[in-house]
């Protein structure tokens, strides 16, 4: 639905629900010292498959060149590292550190709690509703 201004009621409460579950799970994983875009990038690390940066840019829906950035700090910690893939040894796999892989099951932990306290309320097709515009927002062009 189209509000009188010319807006949804969809991307900006979005926004805003991003910019607040950022919010909470940077004070959640305070002690650790993370910035959103390193959260984002251990969550989907943290399955433990190894991944090329072209992938990671499509699961953190980050470019890639500002993902060289968050991975070069993370690199620095000591949490992943980069190691030449076997099929292709012109780019590169990215692997979580055993550090890294700690510090990844911690985020993952924290957004798993998240969800749970957030969407324990909401019944399947409320949830269903949820992913449809989702979806549909992750095929815009």
């Amino acid at each position: 639905m189209i509000s009188k201004s010319g807006l949804t009621s969809v991307l900006l409460p979005l926004q805003r629900a991003t910019h607040r579950t950022l919010h909470v799970l940077a004070a959640a994983l305070a002690d650790l010292d993370l910035t959103p875009s390193e959260i984002n990038t251990l969550a989907n690390l943290s399955d433990g498959r190894a991944r090329s940066v072209r992938e990671l840019a499509a699961d953190t829906g980050t470019r890639a060149t500002t993902l060289t950035g968050v991975l070069d700090r993370l690199e620095r910690r000591g949490h992943l590292t980069r190691q030449l893939d076997p099929a292709d040894r012109r780019s590169f796999r990215l692997c979580l550190t055993d550090s890294g892989q700690a510090v990844a099951a911690r985020v993952r932990d924290a957004v798993t709690g998240l969800e749970h306290d957030a969407l324990a309320g909401l019944s399947a097709d409320q949830l269903a509703g949820y992913h449809a515009v989702v979806s549909a927002l992750q095929e815009v062009r």
